[in-house]
């Protein structure tokens, strides 16, 4: 009985920990924006720098990421992070990365993105409205070309 209650133990922590792992690969949060690349990036800089007094340890603007070490109130050690900008047709996709920590630190940051954005630059342009289509001809009445006289 006391085996197979260990056993279990060390089962179900083997699947937690193996869901930890996983979390890792795929933490991210993203966002598509009407903004140009430029504009996406700056922002993040500034962003980080300015509103979150993170130190940036390693920048890009051709490539446009940014690289940094973001404290969480309570830890003694901060945790690396990363913004990309990558251009997608028409928009830009902000993705937010911070591995070590839960999602919403990484959807609070790309909120927060998305806000100063927002103040800096105005609302982003919206879709165009598709063109309308001219009415349909009725199809028992082909129209005629005008006879020459």
């Amino acid at each position: 009985m006391l085996r197979s209650k260990l056993a279990a133990l060390v089962v179900a922590g083997g699947l937690a920990a193996s869901a930890l792992v996983v979390r890792d690969a795929a933490a991210r949060a993203e966002a598509e924006v009407r903004y140009t690349k430029a504009q996406a990036y700056s922002a993040a800089l500034r962003y980080l720098r300015v509103d979150l007094g993170v130190e940036v340890t390693e920048r890009d603007p051709d490539a446009a990421y940014l690289l940094f070490k973001y404290s969480v109130p309570g830890k003694a050690t901060p945790t690396s992070g990363a913004i990309e900008v990558v251009e997608v047709r028409d928009r830009v996709k902000l993705v937010v990365q911070l591995p070590k920590l839960p999602t919403y630190h990484e959807q609070a940051m790309r909120d927060g993105l998305l806000k100063k954005l927002a103040a800096e630059y105005g609302e982003p342009p919206r879709d165009a409205e598709p063109p309308e289509k001219p009415p349909e001809r009725s199809p028992e009445k082909p129209e005629r070309p005008p006879k020459k006289r």
